[in-house]
């Protein structure tokens, strides 16, 4: 089958290997039918995170499920289904807590790699939720949004206690944070500010809900932000990048007393202990539970509530998986959906 693989930093290929197969009883194989690339695939494709290539690429994923191990009982051939980055029992205590991304029995899809024609779906029926009916189009790339960015900003905001009467402030315009804004506006937000310098994604952010947009960093951007909200500050943020910056701009963007929901994936972050201390805030975040909210995010998208597969502006055929690769490093593309 073909899949994508990275070799080294920039170096992405298309190649064939072997079709994967039933290892544990608890297991399904998935025919890829819509498959992505993730802000944090950038990482490793950037020498910035440790890469033991050839490395299977990819953790997001919509399909048909082709095969079944003998322990699967929820989850039949046939049947077109959504799952998380995290493969979980969703039955243990972390799961049943809704914490199934730190599941005691948790695969991470990136190990496995969904940029392929074919997956293998560890924990199958904890992992992989039905899609009742047949998606359009425009459902099945919202559907494939939920299986991390949509989840994981809906989490972000969540974590964040996003809701009526509050001022959410996003770092970062990437697809997580674009959807953490849809997420806020849908759990009722007040006023949405979203930090972005691209017009593009300034653009999306509104039809997202965004109310105001701040385009200054750092400090000049916390400043900003206590401007818009009479000097106090936002009452819930989202950190979605995963950089010092980022995190220090979220949390002194936030007012005292208020929520910081963090879902970058953290790189050289480094929290000062006196800082924290008189910040006064609340944090939440870490790899998002996605499983915890894919039965309400299938029910959004399939009844036409939300769109979330618009922030997919570039698609190509997995073929040119490597152009991909460049052009969301080169931010030509926030989001980019691979087509098998």
């Amino acid at each position: 089958m073909r899949a994508v693989v990275m070799h080294a930093p920039g170096d992405v290929r298309v190649e064939n290997i072997e079709k994967p197969v039933i290892v544990e009883p608890t297991d399904a194989i998935i025919r890829v039918t819509a498959a992505c690339i993730c802000g944090s695939d950038l990482w490793p494709y950037r020498g910035a995170e440790e890469l033991n290539g050839p490395a299977p690429m990819g953790h997001e994923y919509v399909g048909v499920v082709e095969e079944v191990g003998d322990d699967v009982h929820d989850i039949a051939v046939g049947d077109f289904v959504v799952g998380s980055f995290v493969a979980s029992d969703n039955s243990c205590e972390l799961c049943r807590a809704g914490f199934q991304s730190r599941c005691i029995h948790q695969v991470m899809m990136g190990s496995v790699g969904t940029q392929s024609e074919f997956a293998r779906i560890p924990l199958a029926d904890g992992t992989l939720v039905k899609v009742p009916g047949e998606p359009t189009s425009a459902q099945l790339r919202s559907l494939l949004a939920a299986s991390d960015v949509l989840g994981t900003g809906w989490f972000a905001a969540v974590a964040a206690e996003a809701g009526p009467g509050k001022t959410v402030a996003v770092v970062g315009d990437g697809a997580v944070g674009l959807l953490a804004i849809l997420a806020a506006k849908h759990l009722g937000s007040d006023r949405i500010i979203a930090m972005s310098r691209h017009a593009d994604r300034q653009a999306l952010a509104q039809r997202f809900g965004a109310t105001d947009i701040v385009e200054e960093r750092g400090d000049a951007g916390v400043a900003r932000i206590k401007e818009l909200t009479g000097g106090y500050g936002a009452h819930s943020t989202v950190e979605a990048v995963g950089t010092q910056e980022s995190m220090m701009q979220a949390i002194h963007a936030t007012r005292p007393g208020g929520h910081v929901g963090y879902v970058g994936v953290s790189h050289g972050v480094e929290l000062d202990g006196l800082d924290l201390f008189f910040s006064t805030v609340s944090l939440l975040g870490g790899p998002a539970p996605v499983r915890r909210f894919l039965p309400e995010l299938i029910d959004l998208i399939m009844t036409n509530q939300i769109d979330p597969g618009v922030v997919f502006d570039l698609e190509l055929p997995i073929e040119e998986a490597a152009e991909g690769y460049r052009a969301m490093d080169e931010r030509r593309a926030i989001k980019v959906l691979l087509t098998l």
